[in-house]
């Protein structure tokens, strides 16, 4: 790819570190980010940062160079993708109680516990492996669009949910080898740490997630069918570059091929589901005939 074609880039990045007064340091985050110029959505707790931005080269330099100045930040890593325009619309910096959710009583601490890290080169020989299981530890809609190949499809629709699926399905991963991955690899982070405190053994995680798997030059995004979902105006991004693009998502009312997603246009649910062009026009953009009925309703 011609990287100058491109008048802006995408920052992904985030660092499980102890951040004191997190409120405090979003307000100043905020402000730093609007003197930048830089567009996005950055979530901060006390267990660290997780974001997401765009801006002109320029801007996200500036951004990094200023991150890698704090110490907390300064093993940070940045994934980089180049775009043609913003991929977002606004900028968004919360304080949270956690940077990924999970609500648990006890939480997970990746520093202390979590699974090993496996470089793209690693993981790909491992998915090759027998006795080997691969877990997705995204939500199902993402899942959808775009996964590994052979790689387990849990059925949760946000993180939170994945405690509850691990206790459940856990005895079936018992003296595998584990493979999890995620888009970014914040969420394997802990996703990892849950399934080593749910007594599974071997346990490991793609480091880096499926973004940095795609731009390996060992890997190129080998067995990865489909598109990426990411969480910007984008929707998808390519992911495979050695075998070439496999589509996976189908329709989500005729149930052809298709990787297209779109919000149901009835405003009091904004379901998100893969749709054709066809049926977006029959359905009106609605995930239901109730929806399609509604009067709150903004297909035009």
């Amino acid at each position: 790819m011609n990287n100058s074609e491109y008048k802006y880039r995408v920052l992904l990045y985030y660092k499980y570190t102890c951040i004191e007064d997190h409120e405090l340091y979003a307000k100043l985050h905020l402000k730093f980010c609007r003197s930048l110029g830089v567009l996005g959505r950055i979530l901060i707790a006390e267990e660290g940062i997780n974001g997401t931005i765009s801006g002109t080269p320029e801007q996200t330099d500036a951004y990094m160079f200023a991150m890698k100045m704090d110490p907390r930040f300064k093993e940070m890593d940045f994934k980089i993708d180049y775009v043609k325009e913003h991929a977002f619309k606004k900028l968004y910096v919360r304080p949270k109680k956690e940077i990924v959710t999970l609500n648990l009583e006890q939480d997970i601490d990746p520093n202390v516990l979590t699974g090993k890290h496996l470089k793209p080169k690693e993981f790909y020989e491992a998915m090759k492996e027998d006795n080997v299981v691969i877990i997705d530890a995204r939500n199902d809609y993402e899942y959808d669009l775009g996964h590994f190949k052979n790689a387990i499809r849990p059925d949760v629709r946000n993180f939170k949910e994945f405690p509850d699926w691990i206790r459940n399905n856990k005895e079936k991963f018992k003296d595998k080898k584990i493979l999890a991955y995620c888009t970014g690899g914040i969420r394997c982070e802990k996703f990892s740490g849950l399934l080593l405190r749910e007594g599974l053994g071997d346990v490991n995680q793609l480091k880096g997630g499926i973004i940095n798997y795609s731009k390996s030059r060992e890997t190129r995004g080998s067995m990865f069918e489909g598109k990426c979902y990411v969480f910007d105006e984008r929707i998808s991004v390519d992911v495979n570059f050695a075998e070439g693009y496999t589509m996976v998502g189908k329709c989500y009312h005729c149930g052809k091929p298709h990787d297209r997603y779109v919000n149901c246009a009835h405003l009091s649910c904004h379901f998100q589901f893969i749709c054709c062009e066809e049926c977006e026009i029959v359905h009106k953009r609605s995930c239901s005939v109730e929806c399609m009925e509604a009067e709150d309703h903004e297909y035009n």
